[in-house]
């Protein structure tokens, strides 16, 4: 198996370096769509190493109820306390999970139509305490999540 790229590192550590301070409030998703647009070339060079990761399984290298899916980086320095996990969904509902301390989701489609928790393509941000069943519908994607600190709380619906 291929390590993380420094790219890749380098890449998310621009993002989580201008969110650090910030709250997770759906509000963020609104700057991170306007300062890392969903067409823009930031997202462009992210989507294509998550591509090539996946490929080379750095990325998704575990699989389980029909969803791929893998921790790349763990929280710490580079990534301003963040951790980074991808995970690869097909028309699927995902484990129900609360995010003690927030979600900074970016969404990937594979498939044109595909889109999770209503966002076909680009950012979306869950408030710390909040919590979901990941849904992604209309195809495959790939998402990438933030969690600060790395925390996540499997639960029950």
């Amino acid at each position: 198996m291929t390590s993380v790229p420094a790219r890749f590192i380098d890449l998310i550590a621009s993002v989580t370096g201008h969110v650090q301070h910030m709250p997770l409030t759906p509000a963020l998703a609104t700057s991170l769509n306007s300062d890392f647009p969903a067409d823009g070339p930031w997202l462009a060079e992210l989507e294509a190493l998550c591509r090539q990761g996946c490929a080379e399984g750095w990325l998704c290298a575990r699989e389980a109820g029909g969803i791929k899916f893998g921790r790349a980086i763990k929280p710490g320095d580079a990534t301003h306390g963040f951790s980074v996990d991808v995970v690869e969904m097909d028309d699927i509902v995902g484990p129900h999970h609360r995010h003690p301390n927030g979600e900074i989701d970016l969404v990937m489609p594979l498939d044109a139509a595909a889109a999770f928790d209503g966002v076909a393509r680009g950012w979306k941000v869950y408030e710390p305490g909040s919590a979901h069943s990941p849904t992604v519908v209309g195809g495959r994607a790939l998402v990438l999540y933030l969690l600060p600190g790395g925390a996540i709380e499997f639960t029950a619906a």
